[in-house]
């Protein structure tokens, strides 16, 4: 009997310690930190065109990759499908999954799309079967994940990350954080450079088509600065303050080629003056635009395409000549800009894409749905490749509310070709 009692005691304890030996294993995999790259299986698609119009809704905001792809982001995952012009989101090309780190920001060149994370490491996919060309730290963000449900914020939005071309056309990488700014190479993810700044009392602006990185400097008393950075070697260039500049400065740049990269003018704004100045920006100190002057307008080269009084006007951005005028789209607003169009939303929700230079029409229709209807405001917006993608918000707009009410639909994300 005894002995008996002493092997099922034997028996549980082997019991307990498998099964806790079983538990140990789960949460080690569940919380230690795990990166999961799902490859590609498929051949890299051929690229498309597409046909004029509405392509389709989407859940989520795509980035337009080689005119092949759509990356999307969540809070811990990049992950791509395609055909780009696909009516709906379909399963996944590739995707890559990190924990427990959160994807702060997206941004692609050519078939390179890199993502950053809220414990600052960049890692960057090869578009055309999801592997991971390298990896590299960068400063971290100041959040993880703040993109609501769409993810439009990670990609069309990506804070702190800027892409730019040195002068022998080289792609470059500038990353941001709290403390401070890091130039990486995009072929291999080398450092380039690495400045210490004060994250408290700077904004970062944009990356310019001349190759130098753009911040606005409030650390020191009085007037703020306009900060420019050689994007190869990191040594600032210049020191700039408009006319009339005050401490509470505000730069927004302009005719960029993807979102707040490689633009080529700016627009300043402040408290003392109310008006806004246009700047076109280049290797030395900016020089003044007047025709940017205006908020809302857009520019192409040395173009300026603006609505005002009912008319849409595309001026010469230097001296603020008109080159040509529409009054035939009723109220409308520019949502989104790409080299060689210019995308404006009608009162009824037709897109109308223009051409900057001539003020001719590439195409116009109705961002309408299905049976959704035209009764939404738009959210964030995004062009490139010649697609135009826009969040649909449901009216009135309430940006306190939670998604459901937010969005129009559990698919809000319009995606047209232009």
């Amino acid at each position: 009997m005894g002995f008996a009692r002493g092997r099922r005691r034997v028996a549980m304890a082997v019991a307990a310690l498998v099964g806790a030996g079983a538990v140990a294993v789960v949460v080690h995999r569940v919380l230690a930190p795990a990166e999961v790259d799902t490859p590609a299986r498929a051949g890299y698609p051929a690229a498309v065109t597409p046909a004029v119009g509405v392509v389709g809704r989407l859940p989520v905001a795509p980035l337009i990759v080689d005119g092949r792809l759509r990356v999307y982001a969540a809070t811990r995952q990049v992950y791509a499908d395609q055909p780009a012009d696909s009516r709906y989101r379909v399963t996944p090309y590739w995707s890559y999954r990190r924990w427990p780190a959160e994807v702060s920001g997206v941004v692609a060149e050519g078939t390179t799309v890199v993502s950053r994370w809220s414990d600052g490491k960049l890692v960057a996919l090869d578009a055309r079967t999801g592997g991971v060309a390298w990896e590299a730290d960068g400063p971290a963000p100041a959040e993880g994940w703040t993109a609501r449900r769409t993810g439009a914020g990670a990609v069309w939005d990506p804070p702190g990350l800027y892409l730019a071309r040195a002068a022998d056309s080289r792609p470059v990488l500038v990353v941001s954080g709290a403390d401070g700014v890091r130039g990486i190479a995009l072929a291999d993810g080398r450092q380039l450079w690495s400045a210490d700044v004060d994250g408290g009392c700077r904004t970062d602006v944009a990356t310019t088509a001349a190759g130098q990185f753009v911040a606005v400097d409030r650390c020191a008393a009085g007037p703020a600065t306009v900060e420019f950075r050689d994007v190869v070697t990191g040594a600032q260039t210049t020191r700039w303050a408009p006319p009339g500049a005050t401490a509470e400065l505000a730069v927004t740049p302009v005719g960029c080629v993807s979102h707040r990269s490689r633009c080529r003018g700016l627009r300043t704004t402040g408290p003392a003056d109310g008006a806004g100045h246009g700047w076109l920006v280049g290797e030395g100190s900016p020089v003044a635009a007047p025709a940017l002057d205006p908020a809302g307008s857009e520019l192409d080269g040395e173009r300026v395409v603006a609505v005002a009084d009912g008319a849409v006007t595309g001026r010469a951005a230097r001296t603020g000549e008109e080159l040509w005028r529409r009054a035939d789209l009723g109220s409308a607003r520019i949502v989104a800009a790409q080299p060689g169009r210019v995308h404006l939303l009608t009162e009824a929700n037709d897109l109308v894409t223009l051409d900057p230079s001539s003020g001719a029409e590439r195409s116009r229709f109705s961002l309408d749905v299905g049976r959704d209807g035209i009764g939404w405001a738009p959210g964030l917006a995004y062009a490139g490749g010649g697609y135009v993608a826009v969040e649909r918000l449901r009216e009135p707009v309430d940006p306190d509310a939670d998604d459901q009410r937010y969005f129009l639909t559990s698919e809000p994300v319009v995606l047209a070709a232009t």
